[in-house]
């Protein structure tokens, strides 16, 4: 008799569960996602198509001096003057996308093509653009070692 009892209360308390996540939980949820909770207010809008701007080319070259400094001095790394595209994603995020070559210590030479994804941190203050310490490199692909 006791089972049975057990059995039944624990469909009626998962059945409470689900009702209150669908009534309550769920409805609430929406409204913070439809609200400006999220929304970050920048005067830089993002791109769907390539950009070239002088902060997307801020942001190569802190990208080109972030990998020589990951390489160190054992590699010799010749950059191009500006990369094969580059977007803006919004919030002074970017993407930069280009090829490097790369000459090893055994004078190896290859042709090496890297994504990186870098963010300036001051937002719309654009006086520290130059400083390396005002961005942050979220990720680069394309290089084994780093």
């Amino acid at each position: 008799m006791k089972k049975k009892y057990r059995t039944l209360i624990f469909i009626a308390a998962l059945a409470a569960l689900l009702l209150t996540q669908y009534k309550l939980v769920m409805p609430f949820i929406y409204k913070v996602a439809a609200s400006d909770l999220f929304l970050s207010d920048s005067k830089e809008q993002s791109s769907q198509m390539p950009v070239s701007t002088q902060m997307s080319g801020l942001a190569f070259m802190h990208c080109n001096n972030y990998i020589k400094s990951k390489l160190g001095p054992d590699t010799a790394i010749t950059f191009p003057e500006k990369p094969l595209n580059a977007w803006t994603l919004g919030n002074y995020q970017y993407l930069i996308s280009a090829e490097v070559s790369v000459t090893d210590n055994a004078a190896k030479t290859s042709t090496v093509k890297y994504a990186c994804r870098i963010t300036y941190n001051n937002g719309d203050n654009e006086e520290g653009t130059l400083d390396f310490e005002n961005w942050s490199i979220i990720g680069v692909s394309g290089f084994d070692n780093l």
